[in-house]
């Protein structure tokens, strides 16, 4: 008994483009011919095609089936191999799930920064910007300080900086950052490696610490900006002025 493609496909469970595709690459000979010149696909065709299927159900990538070859041939390290692809496929897919169960649980935007989204309604737009960089380019145990100082920030400061007017005073301006400066030097405190933050690259490299100052600049207002660098003096102040003290045997 012969078969037609389209009969050999509904028969193996794919394709009649499949099939082609087989055929192109090699790994399924070309069949005789009837006199009308369609294909006649025989019981061996349709055997090496349900071979086929079955590495690739499998997960064999279609390059390492060659033409002719058996189940034999498909060593067990090649199994591995696709046994570890299959292993990390099914880890993306679990971190992808519990992200989605969190967005889900915290009300948190789709688009929010992975790891974040039970600090999201705290984020306003240029902070959950930087922080999609910031996934890029720093280490998960960095994440998760960024995400505590999310976390203990303060939300009316906050709210303050982000609606801060291009055209704010000199006085409004040195207010906001005499608020903002006690929590920077906490955090300079509590997470030391703020004073160097280029150390947590992930990479290091000259590209992540030109493509951080771009960021910073271009979601950044120049006043918000202003604010953050009186605020950082201010904090300076405050954690030399605590050594002092701290020195100081009277």
């Amino acid at each position: 008994m012969t078969w037609s493609t389209r009969q050999l496909a509904g028969l193996a469970g794919t394709t009649v483009n499949t099939i082609r595709h087989y055929h192109n690459l090699g790994l399924l000979g070309e069949p005789e011919r009837r006199y009308n010149g369609y294909k006649e696909y025989g019981v061996l065709d349709l055997v090496r095609l349900l071979r086929i299927r079955r590495l690739v159900d499998l997960g064999v990538p279609l390059a390492q089936i060659g033409e002719g070859s058996s189940s034999a041939e498909i060593t067990p390290d090649t199994l591995r191999d696709v046994d570890a692809g299959l292993a990390a496929s099914i880890a993306d897919l679990q971190s992808a799930r519990a992200e989605i169960a969190a967005v889900l649980r915290d009300g948190a935007p789709a688009d929010a920064p992975p790891g974040f989204a039970s600090v999201a309604s705290r984020l306003s737009e240029a902070d959950s910007s930087i922080i999609h960089i910031y996934t890029q380019v720093y280490d998960a145990d960095t994440l998760a300080d960024l995400r505590k100082m999310v976390e203990s920030d303060d939300y009316a400061i906050n709210d303050e900086l982000n609606s801060l007017p291009a055209d704010a005073d000199e006085t409004t301006k040195q207010r906001l950052a005499e608020k903002l400066a006690p929590t920077h030097a906490r955090n300079l405190i509590d997470y030391p490696w703020l004073k160097d933050p280029k150390a947590r690259l992930s990479k290091s490299t000259q590209a992540d610490e030109q493509t951080m100052v771009e960021a910073v600049l271009a979601l950044y207002s120049p006043v918000q900006l202003d604010v953050l660098q009186r605020a950082a003096f201010l904090a300076d102040a405050l954690l030399q002025d605590e050594s002092i003290t701290s020195d100081d045997p009277e």
